[in-house]
């Protein structure tokens, strides 16, 4: 089992591109073809720590990992001390490299549980809770949070404090507010300030739609690193991509997008039954067309046909006669603006 340093320093160094967790995205094999295509530290999308205790199927399956993936966090959201103390324990006897805490999901289902974003409208509750779960597990700490609940009350910079008081290793921020879900823009100018006055290492996230901002934010904020989200989904080469230009060399890997798609084929194969299967390579497919011209009607067509040859066809037809390379695709456009990272 891989053991992580309390400061990072032996994986930022090569690598300080973090794929962020994304509920209903980043399962197994994509968190594996996005390992082959340069991603630093993974982890896991959302796992309830409470499925967890009562030993769930589903939530159970959201937690499995590839050795490729290491070192690999489970990421765990919860309401209680005592539920998500077991959650990181258990975590930790799955073989996990680390345990990431969830205190930035907004949506409704589980902030009216008090978990996600509502743990952070009671510091003394959630001290009760970091506390909790270093009494459990002996693995690296983590979590990630929102800059506050609210305009109101950014209270990131306390987080962090008490996040290192109560042996966390590392803080994520996503530099919007509770409130904000994903509108708006990121505030890139709050994380560089907690990053200045942090106790602990500090990784940035928001808004990184191109390798050139994930790299100009990592300079910009002087954060340990930055986590990608949806950047990821409509250009998967961006962590290759950043890594060229963080070590200013040359560009070595081969852009091809139905090769690309070949492989994120076989990833999905070994993990989903046929029906599964379909689904998520239209899904991801569709995430990769966002912006290309004539992509609308090609997400609409994909979408609607139920033959497996006859969708790897269309794919494979649409990426061919575009004749573009997602490179020269510098934004992405409202189709991956509904929540995802």
């Amino acid at each position: 089992m891989v053991s992580l340093p309390l400061n990072l320093s032996d994986y930022i160094k090569n690598n300080p591109f973090f794929l962020a967790p994304m509920a209903g995205v980043t399962d197994n094999p994509f968190r594996s073809f996005m390992r082959e295509m340069g991603c630093g530290l993974i982890t896991t999308e959302l796992v309830s720590a409470r499925g967890l205790k009562e030993k769930h199927k589903k939530t159970l399956q959201l937690m499995e990992f590839e050795e490729c993936q290491r070192p690999v966090g489970i990421q765990i959201f919860g309401e209680s001390a005592d539920t998500l103390g077991e959650g990181a324990k258990i975590a930790q006897d799955t073989g996990a490299d680390f345990v990431d805490l969830n205190l930035g999901c907004p949506v409704n289902k589980i902030v009216k549980k008090g978990a996600g974003s509502a743990l952070l409208k009671d510091l003394k509750i959630l001290a009760t809770v970091l506390r909790k779960m270093r009494s459990e597990t002996s693995l690296p700490l983590s979590l990630k949070v929102r800059m506050g609940w609210d305009q109101n009350s950014l209270n990131a910079g306390e987080v962090a404090h008490i996040a290192y008081n109560e042996g966390f290793s590392w803080m994520t921020i996503h530099g919007r507010t509770r409130s904000q879900g994903y509108s708006g823009q990121a505030d890139w100018n709050y994380i560089k300030k907690i990053k200045a006055e942090a106790p602990l290492p500090i990784i940035g996230n928001g808004d990184l739609k191109t390798a050139r901002q994930a790299l100009e934010k990592l300079k910009f904020s002087q954060c340990d690193g930055v986590m990608i989200g949806r950047g990821c989904l409509k250009n998967p080469w961006i962590f290759l991509e950043a890594l060229t230009l963080l070590t200013e060399t040359t560009e070595t890997f081969n852009r091809d997008c139905n090769q690309l798609i070949r492989r994120l084929k076989n990833h999905l194969e070994k993990f989903y039954d046929e029906k599964l299967f379909l689904l998520q390579i239209k899904k991801f497919c569709a995430w990769f067309s966002a912006g290309i011209p004539h992509s609308a009607p090609f997400r609409q067509e994909l979408f609607m046909e139920k033959d497996r040859d006859k969708v790897m066809e269309m794919i494979e037809e649409f990426f061919n006669s575009s004749h573009f390379t997602l490179k020269e695709i510098k934004e992405y456009g409202p189709e991956l603006m509904r929540g995802h990272g």
